[in-house]
């Protein structure tokens, strides 16, 4: 492994042979496999075992307790075997999903398929997977064990198929190839071998590398071999523990870190009694880092534990501070709970940022439980995510969206854990304020499976009814969520009850707004077009009153809909080339793209393809640029009818297929 990218050259030589194969490096295949910060040590024997293992089963699960060095050996696995798969290698992170339901989604969203419409996650893997030749890699599987069916219908439908899995347990599903991990190699403490033989055992290899990356002048001498080697043999050889073991050496020499590990494993390293005994050590180990930080250390780390996949020091300082609670700036202190191993820097993000390995997250929420503060951390966390959402959602129609859409994927398992703590804790006003805001990321990034289930809920909770202007938006969210899966018939349920909410409460903004979504599943289900027209003139008067360009633009393209639909494209096309206008007049992004969109559908059913092809692409760009699946979707499918419209089969096939 290079530590840091390297340019490298080729001397070629008269005579000799100037032609080999490409360099086996990441970019060498399509994949998403996380950059890692350290070196991977040791594991030959089992990066070797497993992957001739892999060529001939198709499902392998790699099985061992927390700490064990599961995930690293399976990017490891994944790393060398990326040249064999000609469509790629997917990382699929499972730590901060609890729900079986959501394993479809997440594996979706790895290969960025499009889950939008009335298609089922599931369905839209097997589609894209049928002819593919890919290796998934499914981490951390034993959060959502109850979804293990879901591995063997993938592999079902695809011959190209291979799955990874790291878990504490076997998936028990047929095919599976279990593979146990292993401690790290140990030496016999009563036959130590050389200072040189005993660097090459890898617990020990290990243990020097992280020691000498918080202590760089640390050296293995013929003195201190021995207590490193004891180091590495009382906590079982466990990569996790040795590390938080390492991260200890600037403060103690490996004889004092020894006696000090020994003391705090012999009276701390229990846990449950039942469980095994690596579990035990692991346990232990992490207990014995924990009782070395102060107290306010000890209760950052609980408190970071409600992040789940990690967090960036904006969001650590109003979930876990003020600095007087955690003993000093957050800055300072999650960097220091990084060098001590129990938090992990995440490269490849503008802004710092912090992951929590899940093992540890175990332990800190247990921390967080018993120190009686769980209620209002986790309230911080739900308000955090709020604020996200809504520092987002203006930004969601002008030309930072892919920016903020980018930012709220990074966080969407977040977001995941805030509705459902709010949910369990029976908070309607939290839960309807959180969904209200966050739908348009659910249908922009493709995920109206999951928002539609989960705004079900929220809606369904006993004191959501108290809340009614936090309803609206939760409302009008449920609207256009079934709108855009084309549940026409549900989507007017709920915009007709949002409509009605809106007018009690009477402010004029919102009825303009619950206005205009009212009329739209009339139009699209074909149910009364003069109605829709009537409504959206109303809106059309309230948006101008209220000097609301967006909202112009957007009802104008509406109303080009009304006429689109009966066929009238001779009114449609000024209503929607206004709506483009006013759409630029305004910076609305997205009421431009679909304004675009709707143009090229008068163009080709007035037979003129080629302004169609235009309107198309156009509309195509708008939607690249914000990674709105949606759109992408349509307008690929958009453009292969024009190509066939044109007599090009070719290029229609493959523009339906992408």
């Amino acid at each position: 492994d290079l530590a840091r990218p390297e340019r490298l050259f080729q001397l070629t030589v008269e005579g000799l042979p100037a032609d080999f194969p490409p360099l086996k490096t990441l970019e060498a295949a399509p994949n998403n496999l996380p950059t890692q910060l350290t070196s991977f040590i040791g594991r030959d024997d089992q990066v070797r075992e497993a992957t001739q293992l892999l060529a001939r089963s198709r499902l392998l699960t790699l099985t061992g307790p927390g700490g064990t060095g599961k995930t690293r050996l399976s990017l490891e696995i994944a790393a060398e075997v990326l040249d064999q798969f000609a469509d790629g290698v997917y990382f699929v992170p499972l730590s901060a999903v609890h729900d079986p339901e959501l394993v479809a989604s997440a594996i979706a969203q790895a290969l960025a398929i499009s889950t939008t419409g009335s298609r089922r996650p599931i369905d839209a893997l097997l589609e894209h997977l049928r002819e593919k030749h890919i290796l998934l890699v499914l981490d951390n599987f034993e959060q959502v064990i109850k979804a293990a069916p879901i591995a063997t219908q993938l592999l079902g439908g695809s011959a190209g198929l291979r799955v990874l899995v790291s878990s504490r347990t076997a998936l028990r599903v047929s095919g599976e190839q279990e593979f146990p991990v292993p401690p790290l190699a140990l030496p016999d403490l009563k036959a130590l071998p050389s200072l040189a033989a005993l660097s090459q055992f890898e617990a020990v290899r290990l243990f020097i590398e992280r020691a000498v990356a918080v202590k760089p002048d640390f050296q293995a001498t013929n003195e201190n071999a021995p207590a490193i080697a004891g180091i590495c043999e009382r906590v079982d050889g466990l990569p996790l523990a040795i590390e938080l073991a390492a991260a200890r050496i600037k403060l103690f020499s490996p004889p004092a870190l020894l006696g000090r590990l020994e003391k705090s494993l012999n009276a701390l390293g229990g846990g449950t009694r039942d469980a095994p005994a690596r579990q035990q050590t692991l346990r232990g180990a992490i207990l014995w880092s924990y009782d070395m930080l102060d107290d306010g250390s000890r209760r950052l780390l609980a408190r970071f534990s409600v992040f789940a996949r990690g967090g960036s020091l904006a969001q650590a300082d109003p979930v876990c501070g003020p600095p007087g609670d955690v003993g000093g700036d957050s800055v300072d202190r999650l960097d220091q709970l990084a060098d001590q191993s129990l938090l992990r820097r995440l490269p490849d993000f503008d802004e710092p940022r912090f992951l929590m390995l899940q093992t540890i997250r175990d332990f800190a929420i247990e921390r967080l439980e018993e120190s009686g503060e769980s209620h209002t951390i986790r309230d911080r966390h739900v308000e955090a995510f709020i604020a996200l959402a809504q520092a987002a959602q203006p930004h969601l129609f002008g030309p930072q969206r892919r920016e903020w859409l980018d930012r709220l994927e990074i966080d969407h398992d977040n977001v995941r854990a805030a509705l459902d703590w709010s949910l369990e804790s029976s908070n309607a006003r939290q839960a309807l304020r959180l969904a209200g805001v966050f739908w348009r990321f659910w249908q922009m990034r493709g995920h109206i499976h999951e928002g539609r289930a989960r705004l079900a809920r929220v809606l369904a909770m006993p004191d959501s009814q108290d809340f009614p202007q936090e309803r609206l938006a939760a409302l009008e969210a449920a609207g256009g969520l079934a709108y855009w899966q084309a549940d026409m018939q549900t989507a007017q349920v709920f915009y007709d009850e949002c409509l009605e909410l809106t007018r009690r409460v009477g402010d004029k903004r919102a009825i303009a707004n619950a206005i205009y979504n009212d009329a739209f599943p009339m139009i699209i289900s074909r149910t009364s077009y003069p109605r829709a027209e009537q409504l959206l003139q109303e809106a059309l008067a309230l948006f101008r009153e209220l000097a609301d360009e967006s909202g112009v633009a957007r009802t104008l393209w509406g109303l080009g809909n009304v006429a689109y639909f009966q066929h009238d494209y001779a009114a449609a096309r000024p209503r929607l080339e206004e709506a483009q206008a006013s759409s630029r007049r305004s910076d609305d992004r997205f009421t431009l793209a679909w304004s675009t969109h709707t143009l090229g559908l008068v163009a080709i059913n007035s037979e003129d393809v080629a302004a169609a092809g235009k309107y198309f692409l156009a509309a195509l760009q708008l939607f690249i640029e914000a990674q709105d699946v949606s759109g992408i979707t349509l307008q690929l499918d958009n453009l292969s009818v024009a190509a066939r419209k044109q007599g090009d089969p070719v290029r229609a096939t493959r523009l339906a297929a992408a």
